[in-house]
């Protein structure tokens, strides 16, 4: 299988495939990474580190193309030894510099290596306004961040809807056929087009497992996990929270999940509205020995924006799953953890005809509102998954194999 996976600058993108690729090792496949930023400063040794975007938009053009015919003949040479591994091309779909807004691709060529998945990597705005401050570059505001990310996720699904239409045309009801190998990926009702997160646990292998799994299990059933996340983080417990905790390593264990809380920048609102009503100018924000400071400005302007997007987004990652699984806790007084979010979410799930399971613990019962839009209710996460297996939703390995 042939991969492209874009995403804004200041993303470290490179090391978060690296991971993706040793998982896909230690079971097995082979995933080559082509980073085509690398490969153009390569041939390109007066460009000066971290100065590529600066040279003149023909030069920068041609060199990109340049280093492009170098990856399609890799690809013409794996074609005629009939090679399994995949490969993987680490690139950007669009550029927001000082030249202004401008794309990274070239139709011709993406059209050429007949990618059968898109993949857009996204994190949270302070991180990558961290990155790109790290690396020297100043010049801009987390407002152009914020749109540069909804610029480079439109463009790479359209790149993906154009390159490969037949995937987006195909009716609902038609399931490709695919084998473990990853010959073919349907993509969930969204042809072969994933926006996957970074992550922030402590190395990413969550998320990166995700990547791995799109691309080395392309059968594996994609969960979208739901649970009141502002709604916790206003007083919940912290059983409740180790709960929820559970609740997604046991669903990332079975399943190729995709979290809304790998992306989290909801919290940024609060910190701004606070620094506002305080008169501090900037705010710090980020883990010990990896804060960065922002201005209270910036951060007012893009609350729309942060807002808008978290719908947005979410509502993608839903349709571009097989199911929605939501944990519902039981809160102090046994009060259900339920969230406006959470319930937008079941209704958007069930609309889109997607499977709806429901982990309800509170000893209330559930609403109406809740069980005429669920395929089937649980009481416990040890429920759902014994009903995940006996259902046929997860996998089962190959013969012989060591790896689910």
């Amino acid at each position: 299988m042939r991969i492209v996976v874009t995403g804004q600058v200041g993303l470290d993108k490179k090391p978060f495939l690296e991971r993706a690729a040793a998982l896909a090792a230690a079971e097995g496949h082979q995933i080559t990474l082509c980073n085509i930023g690398e490969m153009m400063y390569a041939e390109a040794p007066d460009v000066a580190a971290g100065r590529i975007l600066d040279m003149p938009l023909s030069r920068l053009h041609g060199l990109r193309r340049s280093v492009f015919k170098d990856v399609l003949a890799r690809c013409q040479v794996d074609d005629a030894s009939q090679g399994t591994a995949h490969l993987l091309v680490n690139t950007h779909a669009t550029f927001r510099w000082r030249h202004g807004l401008f794309y990274a691709f070239d139709y011709d060529q993406m059209k050429a290596l007949d990618a059968k998945l898109y993949v857009v990597l996204v994190d949270n705005i302070d991180c990558v306004h961290r990155r790109l401050r790290r690396d020297g570059y100043t010049d801009h505001t987390l407002k152009d961040l914020m749109v540069w990310r909804e610029e480079e996720i439109l463009a790479t699904e359209l790149l993906a809807q154009i390159v490969r239409p037949s995937m987006y045309q195909k009716p609902a009801a038609f399931e490709a056929k695919t084998s473990e190998a990853g010959q073919e990926s349907r993509g969930g009702g969204h042809g072969c087009f994933y926006i996957c997160a970074l992550g922030h646990d402590p190395d990413s292998s969550g998320t990166a497992a995700t990547l791995e799994r799109l691309i080395v299990h392309p059968r594996r059933k994609k969960a979208y996990l739901s649970y009141p996340m502002s709604h916790l983080q206003a007083g919940g417990s912290g059983d409740v929270m180790a709960e929820i905790e559970n609740f997604r390593r046991e669903m990332r264990c079975h399943f190729t999940c995709f979290d809304p809380g790998d992306v989290e920048e909801k919290h940024l609102c609060t910190l701004a509205l606070k620094a506002a009503e305080d008169g501090h100018r900037t705010v710090d924000c980020g883990p010990a020995g990896e804060q960065s400071v922002l201005e209270t400005s910036q951060l007012l302007e893009i609350i729309p924006d942060i807002d808008g997007q978290i719908y947005a987004r979410d509502f993608k990652l839903i349709d571009q799953s097989d199911m929605i699984i939501s944990m519902i806790p039981a809160l102090e007084g046994g009060r259900p953890g339920l969230s406006s979010g959470v319930e937008r979410e079941l209704q958007h799930a069930h609309e889109a005809t997607k499977d709806v399971f429901v982990i309800w613990e509170p000893a209330a019962a559930p609403s109406p509102f809740i069980t005429e839009t669920a395929t089937r209710v649980f009481r416990s996460v040890t429920e759902a998954i014994a009903f995940f297996g006996e259902g046929g939703y997860l996998l089962s390995p190959p013969a012989g194999s060591l790896f689910a």
